[in-house]
């Protein structure tokens, strides 16, 4: 019976074990785990764009590069919990983010570094830091998503429908990604009392709230909904599709659009601050904003670039990133605003 019982607990156990091994190993790419000559980056903009990026780095430069990716839905959130909860032991030397509020809270926190090398003098003031902690490229923007099978895609038609009932427009929830930026941006701009108003207007005006912006692209593109609240990327991927959909700024009361950038950062306490400075003034480089607006999210070139080597379409998302809402004017009150929307979601 013993033998028995051992046995029938063996399996499990090494089953657990060797699926928890997978999975750890899954979030890592690049040199051994072990090698403590790479560089390594955290990395939250997705593996399938990123590590492109990357393995041309490492063949360009000849160095090795150690690489983690956060798989789980809110990837921004874990990596920058995992870089707090290391701060008295860096692992990581350069952190590679695709939302600027995780980044922000990790200056607060004081765990990153200052760097002005060759790549933060071409990225315009409202995309990094005046004293060089954290450096933006490679945008996104928030805009509406139409189904032009449904309705007109123009600025009038679009108002006059958010003015009524809201039951064939979607958004995704506001804790996480994007749509919580564009949230903080709206805290900032319109002030507590007009934000939460304005939350619950759609509420009550029978909006649709759903998981993420690719849901609500999905929506879209497949007509069960006539226009929503996404990103240029999730709109891209309807493009991609050959789905009946076209796109709009989303625009504030003052005209500015929201324009989120990928963010570079080195780590505090870094062992590799050359290797870190080299991979920082590569990432921020024309080449990788041109090889990023040729990629399938069609991410926004920031800097200056030779317009003639990026997508017509591209072109006319910079003259949109042009008017970027000031996003570095949220710091202080995004985590009011976060605390506010668990309030709404988590009680």
């Amino acid at each position: 019976m013993a033998n028995s019982d051992g046995s029938r607990l063996a399996v499990p156990l090494a089953i657990i074990a060797i699926v928890a091994a997978l999975f750890g190993l899954s979030k890592w790419r690049g040199a051994g785990v072990d090698d403590a000559d790479s560089l390594v980056v955290y990395c939250a903009h997705d593996a399938v764009f990123s590590e492109q990026i990357i393995k041309r780095f490492e063949q360009e430069t000849g160095i090795r590069v150690r690489v983690r990716f956060d798989e789980e839905a809110n990837k921004s959130l874990g990596l920058v919990n995992q870089i707090i909860a290391e701060r008295d032991n860096p692992r990581c030397d350069v952190f590679w983010n695709n939302q600027l509020l995780n980044t922000l809270q990790l200056q607060d926190a004081g765990v990153l570094e200052p760097y002005k090398g060759s790549g933060f003098e071409r990225i315009p003031d409202r995309y990094k830091d005046p004293e060089g902690i954290w450096t933006g490229f490679a945008g996104r923007l928030r805009v509406f998503i139409v189904n032009t099978d449904l309705m007109p895609c123009s600025e009038n038609e679009i108002t006059k429908r958010l003015a009524g009932r809201l039951e064939n427009v979607a958004i995704a929830k506001p804790l996480f990604g994007t749509t919580r930026s564009h949230y903080s941006v709206l805290w900032e701009q319109l002030g507590t009392e007009e934000i939460k108003a304005w939350h619950r207007g759609l509420h009550q005006r029978g909006i649709r709230e759903v998981q993420g912006n690719s849901t609500v692209r999905n929506l879209v593109m497949d007509g069960v909904i006539d226009f929503g609240f996404t990103d240029t990327d999730d709109y891209f991927g309807a493009v991609d599709k050959g789905k009946p959909v076209s796109a709009l700024p989303i625009r504030l009361s003052d005209g500015s659009t929201i324009c989120i950038p990928n963010t570079v950062a080195i780590i505090k306490g870094t062992k590799r601050r050359q290797l870190a400075e080299q991979f920082v003034d590569w990432l921020l480089s024309a080449d990788v904003e041109i090889a990023m607006a040729n990629s399938r999210s069609r991410q926004i070139p920031l800097g200056e670039v030779d317009e003639s080597q990026i997508p017509d379409e591209v072109k006319q998302l910079r003259e949109w990133a042009a008017d970027g809402f000031l996003l570095s004017r949220t710091a202080k009150s995004q985590s009011a605003c976060l605390e506010w929307l668990k309030s709404e979601y988590l009680q």
